[in-house]
């Protein structure tokens, strides 16, 4: 699932990359990784002409090989350009996990995160429970005909600032965010934040990402000792998984900012609740217990500077859109909607 600080995989999905990683490992290994005495290992032959075991020829060294490399790489070559599409800003990607299959991952996740929050679920008709469905329906309105979700929204009574939307249309707030988020359009900047992950499929493009790079791992044993499939892990990560994480994010905060105007919230609200959020972590920084967050380049997530940034850029293409959206005057739904808006007492409990 898709968080607001993290991502986090469906379980199903995770198991299966971690398993197919490592049977990579092992098939490489027990196939191709045959150790010598002297401790090298003996892959395809000893890299001399006529030099392989028994004096046969390396594998590597015969037509065969190179035929079924060849054809194996122009096989994969189409099949990557098959699968690959423009998002919707435009960024090409490659997505080869079905509508279905993104569904079924949802619900596995969506019952095993009912499983692991379920004492902390807050009931329904509450008033924190009714603040953020009426929200949360605002935004999903924009969206809804071009989604074919079936739509839950849940808060979890917990400290941690966070907020996530499962494949299928499964909303979960964590108590701890709201503080932060503030006010209606605040708490609109996370959602439709949240939403734009699953509009834009993300949580598939991530999933597709990492079987390939499970399939060019696979290959890269066919050549390489097992110690070296370390650093290739280590620079996939670097270079391909963690600046696509961050395109990622970065195109659900351009959604999401389009998303909540068109739902008529002020979007220059976006760049408040990213400054208090930047504020949150400075002072986590500084405090006897510091948790200070990454470089940009080793996280997944862009930081609040650069989104920060981001937003400012996009904001006049988001305040017209607002303006084309038929929203009522911005004075008085502030002043109706703040009746309605529950008050922060003491903690996530604290909501009246």
């Amino acid at each position: 699932m898709v968080g607001l600080r993290q991502i986090r995989q469906p379980a199903a999905t995770a198991a299966a990359t971690a398993a197919a990683t490592a049977a990579a490992t092992a098939m490489q290994t027990r196939l191709f990784g045959n150790q010598r005495p002297d401790g090298r290992y003996w892959r395809f032959g000893d890299g001399q002409t006529g030099g392989g075991r028994g004096g046969r020829r390396a594998v590597w060294q015969t037509k065969g090989f190179w035929y079924v490399a060849g054809g194996s790489t122009a096989a994969g070559t189409v099949y990557y350009q098959a699968h690959v599409e423009e998002s919707p800003t435009g960024r090409r990607r490659f997505i080869n996990v079905s509508h279905k299959t993104e569904e079924r991952m949802g619900r596995q996740s969506y019952q095993q995160v009912l499983r692991e929050y379920g004492g902390q679920i807050v009931p329904q008709g509450t008033a924190v429970d009714r603040y953020v469905r009426r929200v949360a329906q605002r935004v999903i309105g924009v969206v809804q005909s071009e989604m074919d979700a079936d739509w839950e929204i849940h808060v979890i009574d917990s400290p941690e600032r966070n907020a996530f939307v499962l494949p299928g249309g499964k909303i979960f707030v964590f108590s701890g965010l709201l503080p932060i988020a503030e006010s209606d359009d605040g708490l609109a900047t996370v959602l439709a934040h949240e939403i734009a992950h699953q509009y834009a499929r993300h949580p598939a493009e991530q999933m597709s990402r990492q079987t390939l790079l499970t399939v060019l791992l696979i290959a890269a044993s066919l050549f390489v000792d097992p110690s070296a499939l370390d650093l290739g892990r280590i620079t996939s990560t670097l270079l391909l998984e963690l600046p696509n994480s961050r395109a990622c994010e970065s195109e659900a905060d351009r959604l999401g900012l389009m998303f909540m105007a068109a739902a008529c919230y002020d979007p220059r609200q976006a760049v408040g609740f990213w400054e208090r959020m930047l504020a949150e972590e400075q002072r986590a920084k500084s405090s006897s217990f510091p948790t200070a967050s990454p470089p940009q380049f080793l996280s997944t997530h862009p930081s609040s500077r650069s989104r920060i940034d981001n937003i400012r850029t996009w904001l006049p293409d988001a305040i017209d859109k607002r303006a084309s959206s038929a929203c009522p005057d911005q004075l008085l739904t502030d002043s109706f909607f703040s009746a309605l808006r529950p008050r922060v007492a003491n903690g996530p409990m604290g909501w009246v």
